[in-house]
């Protein structure tokens, strides 16, 4: 008997050490397989203009996706973020006769003004995060339609398109902004007091507070930075499309995050942010999508896959979150 109960002891050990490195490193074995399979089997995969063109389609995915991840780090959710984009791309037209820089800023305080609100509603009044933000995805959105008149709008100032057709040195601008961005979340995250505040409260809030840490602030700025990085991603969409859609743009924009952060493997249960993780897991399902278009597979085929991918991260995730609790 006490050898049955030791060998039992070590499967379980030797079971999580197998899923443990899966979630650890998984999104990246399988980025790996992927890009190695489209060389060989994928013509002009690693052509110049196919690679723009897969980094310029995900760098608002990943932009939106850094600060989901923020947010479901302390055990919340944003679903508002592809609303916010909508009402970015909506406040650029209306403020581009004041100049470029005038539009821009504008539109990212609608974004901040936006996080904010959310933060707010969670932190200080109680609301549920998937409640609070799922009033913002509606509201928002028909905010954004209103100051439009519900229309399309074509924008047509050359200095504003640039950021999202540009490149600088050959590389597109919306990479260049994507890449700087997941920068500076990587070192929020691993190098700052905030960055050790979020993973605490959301690996225990109760204990949080107890120790003193400022819980509601803290709380509060993660949304206000998700809300900043939703309207950075909505400008940069409004140039590259060339016009703001309100009805459209950001559309199932949170889903399309919130599947990037948790194939990274960081888990909806809160406590822990994999910034790398977020940017790799938006690069796979972009690829995974992108490779079963060019292979003539139909879009059903696109979505069962991508929600088998999304149940397997989240199964790997469930154990951790079920062994932490």
């Amino acid at each position: 008997m006490p050898d049955r109960a030791a060998d039992a002891v070590r499967e379980r050990q030797s079971r999580a050490r197998r899923i443990g490195w899966i979630r650890d490193y998984g999104v990246y074995v399988a980025l790996l397989v992927l890009i190695i399979f489209n060389i060989a089997a994928t013509p002009n995969f690693v052509a110049l203009d196919n690679l723009r063109v897969q980094l310029v389609q995900v760098a608002p995915v990943m932009i939106v996706a850094l600060g989901v991840a923020m947010v479901i780090g302390t055990e919340g959710i944003d679903l508002s973020v592809g609303a916010v984009m909508a009402l970015a791309g909506a406040l650029i037209p209306l403020y581009l006769g004041y100049g470029v820089p005038v539009a821009i800023a504008v539109a990212l305080l609608g974004g901040i003004a936006s996080g904010l609100f959310a933060g707010v509603l969670v932190a200080s009044i109680g609301v549920q995060p998937i409640v609070a933000t799922l009033a913002l995805l509606v509201g928002l959105r028909g905010v954004a339609q209103l100051l439009l008149g519900g229309q399309f709008r074509q924008i047509s100032s050359p200095e504003f398109n640039n950021l999202g057709t540009g490149s600088v040195l050959g590389v597109p601008i919306v990479v260049l902004v994507a890449a700087v961005l997941a920068v500076i979340v990587g070192f929020l995250m691993r190098r700052t007091v905030f960055g050790r505040r979020v993973v605490a409260i959301g690996g225990n809030p109760d204990a949080a507070r107890l120790a003193g840490l400022p819980v509601r602030r803290t709380l509060i700025t993660v949304y206000l930075l998700s809300g900043l990085l939703a309207a950075i991603a909505g400008v940069l969409l409004t140039a590259y499309q060339k016009a703001a859609t309100p009805s459209t743009q950001g559309l199932l924009m949170e889903l399309s995050a919130i599947t990037a952060v948790v194939v990274g493997g960081t888990p909806l249960t809160g406590g822990r942010v994999r910034v790398l993780g977020t940017v790799a897991g938006a690069l796979l399902m972009q690829i995974v999508t992108a490779t079963l278009i060019k292979h003539d597979l139909p879009e059903s085929s696109t979505q069962m896959v991508q929600a088998a991918i999304i149940i397997l991260a989240v199964y790997v995730q469930r154990d951790r979150g079920g062994a932490r609790r």
